[in-house]
């Protein structure tokens, strides 16, 4: 938790933490991060399966540590699939952590509607059968 109450993950929390206007905000610049793909194919049908393959278990395990720190499931992954907006259009992958609150606006509010990106949001429990 940093002093403001936000869950972080701790291996990326930054020395000098800047101020962010919320939790909301807080959480998902300390949580985002781009999942490294420099060494993957470039043909999408080919890169497609091992970007999954390298966020999930990054996802499983970065949601069971919060569960058993935290002592609840409340921290929500979110996971992008979309293609870069450069001229080679790569297929790429972020990842952020964060906790849903019902004062806090949602970090994607309308999922269902995202048509640019494939983006689930995964809980501990979608986990539980993959650790």
């Amino acid at each position: 938790m940093t002093p403001a109450g936000r869950r972080v993950l701790t291996d990326l929390l930054p020395e000098n933490l800047p101020e962010h206007p919320d939790r909301l905000a807080e959480e998902i610049a300390v949580n985002g991060r781009g999942m490294a793909d420099d060494d993957l194919p470039t043909a999408t049908d080919e890169r497609a399966p091992l970007l999954v393959r390298r966020c999930l278990p990054y996802v499983v395990a970065c949601l069971h540590a919060a569960q058993e720190h935290f002592g609840d499931t409340a921290v929500k992954s979110y996971v992008s699939f979309s293609f870069a907006d450069t001229n080679g259009a790569l297929l790429t992958s972020n990842v952020t952590f964060c906790t849903p609150l019902p004062d806090v606006r949602p970090y994607i509010p309308d999922i269902e509607g995202v048509t640019d990106a494939a983006v689930p949001e995964l809980s501990a429990e979608d986990c539980s059968h993959w650790s």
